[in-house]
């Protein structure tokens, strides 16, 4: 049973990050601002002594909690710290060492296990360091492959979402020099399955339209510059059109972005991380956000970085951050919706004839 039971409040568990990282300093700026706790039941991921030592660092004297080490004690008006681990951490802000990736993995583990306890709603991700987070529990490159995992998902689909443009990735982190062997026809398919699904589940687009971008520049000139286009991306884009999905394509990425085509779009589907990445951070409006798409829960997370170099300073942004919080809420909102509707056949048939 869901620990939500005693208010309509969505209970959201909130991962620390890297504990030497901005992630800390972020969260205790979003909850200062009492008026957040009116839209869910946060419950963060960390320790006390962490909390603490952010919290008398920023002198951030409007941010109260309560520490919890079950969810029978639960505080629907306050802040709640899990206590993930008691032992004395040395944080030390701005450095990139093995302690902040240990308990970057700790609190993520935790919270994990609490989403499939049903303890908890949705999850926003504080940023983690790819490399020092690396261990035998943590085999992976960043936290979509590894929720992917937990959660048994066949594939995952990482769609940044921002008021003007949602913009999804065939490959996430592979070197360069490996994309071209990805773009093949079965997982284009695969990712704009999940796409229009997604739309569709997530964000209440019924028929929702698909732009596909090419690989290479000019979106190969016709074989001229590659052929991935040609022998990939097209037969799949033909492939999905046959299979229900409004998609068009491919085009010429900087022409695309230049142009503004993407506002005619529901969501894009890039094909490597920097084609998609960097028109959304230079041209997205408003406070651009991380979903993952694919999974049973709501995952968001703020779309940067750990940001070392202005850690422990209070200079972190929260903006991003307190997007994520609410951009899960209305995903979980949207999901309930869609359920609804697709549960009572009788409530269809009524919409459609109002």
């Amino acid at each position: 049973m869901s620990s939500n039971t005693h208010t309509n409040k969505p209970v959201i568990g909130i991962t620390v990050g890297d504990i030497n990282s901005i992630g800390a300093e972020i969260i205790i700026k979003t909850f200062a601002d009492n008026r957040m706790l009116e839209f869910c039941t946060p419950v963060i991921f960390a320790s006390n002594k962490t909390i603490n030592f952010y919290r008398k660092l920023m002198n951030e004297n409007n941010f109260n909690y309560q520490s919890i080490k079950d969810f029978t004690r639960l505080n629907h008006k306050q802040v709640n710290v899990f206590n993930c681990w008691e032992e004395e951490v040395q944080i030390t802000p701005g450095v990139l060492n093995e302690l902040g990736g240990k308990y970057a993995a700790r609190s993520l583990e935790v919270a994990i296990q609490c989403l499939k306890d049903d303890h908890i709603e949705g999850l926003v991700t504080a940023p983690i360091h790819k490399k020092n987070i690396q261990s035998e529990q943590f085999n992976y490159t960043g936290h979509t492959p590894y929720l992917r995992d937990a959660f048994g998902a066949k594939d995952v689909l990482m769609f940044m979402t921002a008021e003007n443009m949602r913009v999804g990735l065939l490959t996430e982190h592979v070197p360069v020099a490996d994309v071209a062997k990805y773009v093949t026809k079965e997982n284009i398919l695969d990712k704009l399955q999940m796409m229009k699904e997604s739309l569709i589940k997530d964000f209440g687009i019924d028929s929702p339209r698909i732009a596909v971008l090419g690989l290479n520049p000019h979106a190969g000139d016709e074989g001229l510059i590659g052929r991935e286009e040609i022998e990939q991306i097209i037969p799949a884009i033909t492939q999905a059109k046959s299979n229900g999905i409004l998609c068009f394509g491919p085009y010429s990425a900087d022409a695309f972005f230049a142009r503004s085509m993407y506002n005619q779009f529901d969501g894009i589907l890039a094909m490597y991380h920097d084609q998609g990445l960097i028109p959304f951070k230079s041209l997205a409006t408003g406070e651009g956000i991380n979903f993952t798409a694919g999974l049973p829960i709501v995952r968001t997370s703020p779309d940067h970085g750990t940001a070392f170099d202005i850690a422990g300073k209070n200079l972190a942004d929260p903006e991003s951050f307190r997007q994520a919080i609410f951009s899960c809420l209305e995903i979980l909102e949207k999901r309930e919706t869609y359920a609804e509707n697709t549960r009572n056949p009788l409530k269809k048939i009524q919409l459609a004839s109002e």
